[in-house]
């Protein structure tokens, strides 16, 4: 739930919360979920750690009325066709390939969202309800429950953006499969004996951004926004305390007629420690391009493309649709 949706929002590094304002802001800010005016569709595949892991998304909003809109949407991260060779070897320590199968390990995210534009002109709230399913093979398995809050205001040609996610802290539940744990266990001697914790919580964390779009020449415009995340932990982001710690993240997007976009953005900020005990400032800048005609988008981002040692870069690919070109 931490990786981002829609190319065009990763390609500008996250840096969204105060603009985002179509059929992604379920995810981003669902504030931004006012805006969209008719029924959407979004899509979206990324591949990750060699295509190793598939990153997929699908989501969906409608307006119920000229104040407020609704939207759902689902993520699955797996890793497919794990080898499980916790039978490889038998009773009598033969070695037999055909007792190996195969596996795998996905997290889901289900979210229902709800925006409306308030009384106060340029004012908007939105609500996140998630519920987490996370599956590794049948060995283990959890369900989690989540609320986001976020709120955009709009003044002057400048943007806000406010977005609370895990608000009240989201909780996950673990199973075990108790015949499968002893598999495990049984597998390398001394090894894995002890059961993992059952419940996973993930804390509060928040995104301020602001933002403003200049538009040059009528058929030029440029859109450039700073979001600074908070989390309420002490990490290696650029700052950090005891109490929070605040990582920025800045995003830009260049526009010709409303058609053609070019996007940039940098982020992730973290000091690493290195292994002489010395610290590193690294970041992800990434890069992405985008292309929208008569109510379909589509969009591309290359994140993590810096000039760190071993960048483990990500294409992403994304499509989003306004259903109500099929109706003009």
């Amino acid at each position: 739930m931490n990786i981002g949706v829609d190319a065009a929002a990763l390609g500008m590094s996250g840096a969204v919360s105060a603009t985002t304002n179509d059929v992604n802001s379920g995810y981003w800010n669902p504030a931004g979920l006012v805006h969209v005016d008719d029924h959407a569709l979004a899509l979206m595949h990324s591949s990750y750690f060699a295509n190793i892991a598939n990153y997929n998304y699908v989501g969906f909003a409608m307006p119920l009325d000229d104040r407020s809109v609704i939207g759902v949407s689902m993520i699955r991260f797996g890793v497919d066709d794990i080898l499980d060779t916790t039978q490889l070897i038998d009773q009598q320590g033969n070695v037999n390939y055909d007792r190996i199968n195969l596996f795998s390990a996905a997290d889901y995210g289900f979210t229902l969202s709800y925006a409306r534009k308030l009384q106060i002109s340029g004012l908007n709230y939105g609500v996140n309800a998630k519920i987490i399913r996370r599956i590794i093979g049948d060995f283990a398995s959890s369900w989690g429950f989540g609320l986001d809050l976020g709120i955009q205001f709009e003044s002057n040609d400048w943007k806000f953006g406010l977005m609370a996610r895990d608000i009240t802290t989201t909780f996950n539940s673990w199973t075990f499969d108790e015949g499968r744990l002893q598999d495990i266990q049984n597998a390398i001697p001394g090894q894995n004996q002890e059961e993992p914790e059952a419940t996973e919580l993930t804390l509060p964390k928040l995104q301020l951004g602001i933002a403003k779009t200049f538009t040059f020449d009528y058929d030029y415009s440029l859109k450039a926004e700073i979001d600074l995340i908070c989390r309420f932990e002490q990490n290696n982001d650029l700052i950090s305390t005891s109490f929070v710690s605040i990582n920025p993240a800045i995003g830009f997007e260049f526009g010709y007629i409303d058609m053609v976009y070019l996007r940039g953005g940098v982020g992730n900020f973290q000091n690493e420690l290195q292994f002489d005990n010395s610290e590193s400032l690294t970041f992800q800048p990434n890069l992405g391009v985008g292309f929208k005609y008569n109510g379909i988008s589509i969009d591309y981002a290359i994140t993590d493309i810096g000039d760190q040692s071993v960048a483990l870069y990500s294409n992403v690919f994304s499509l989003k649709i306004d259903l109500g070109i099929f109706r003009r």
